[in-house]
């Protein structure tokens, strides 16, 4: 018989609010449409965090693009990277040739994202680049160069628009430190 942890959930204080992303979101998109001009360009969520971000930010490029997904897991149900970077959902067609422009969450440590960009480069992309929301420089173990980044934040565990903690706080339309 398998137990589950009983997880508190409780009040994230807001760090940035839905308006505060809004803005910054159109500004990552300007800049994406201006540097993708005329480019074949593929827009790769990684699965589950960023799907809101990336909802919002594919709306904010004014170019045609293809949307694909990667699932990949390195934290399960804790606070902290595991380290040991599963994939858990593979993309659904060919990057050969095309621009990718990798959608992620939070970047963290940077060995997920170190290990996605290794595993990318085996499929021919004619370029790969890092569109983060989040960045957390104090815990990197490893320097990863975001492209497009939308904010830097110290070295909480943030929950709230697409990001997690065991699950929940997804649904949250801002970004919230736990336990604050």
């Amino acid at each position: 018989m398998i137990l589950e942890k009983k997880i508190e959930y409780k009040q994230a204080k807001v760090l940035f609010s839905k308006e505060k992303l809004d803005e910054r979101i159109k500004v990552l998109g300007a800049e994406i449409t201006r540097d993708y001009k005329g480019k074949d360009l593929v827009v790769v969520g990684i699965l589950k965090g960023s799907f809101i971000f990336m909802a919002d930010l594919v709306r904010a490029i004014d170019l045609p693009l293809q949307v694909d997904f990667l699932g990949l897991s390195s934290y399960g149900d804790e606070t902290s990277t595991s380290g040991v970077v599963k994939i858990t959902n593979d993309l659904s067609k060919p990057i050969d040739h095309k621009h990718v422009l990798i959608v992620e969450d939070i970047i963290d440590t940077g060995l997920t994202m170190q290990y996605l960009l290794e595993f990318l480069k085996t499929r021919s992309p004619s370029s790969v680049k890092i569109c983060a929301l989040l960045e957390k420089p104090d815990n990197a173990k490893t320097k990863i160069d975001i492209a497009y980044k939308g904010f830097t934040i110290p070295n909480e565990f943030v929950v709230g628009y697409g990001l997690d903690y065991a699950g929940l706080y997804r649904n949250l339309a801002y970004i919230g430190v736990l336990g604050a």
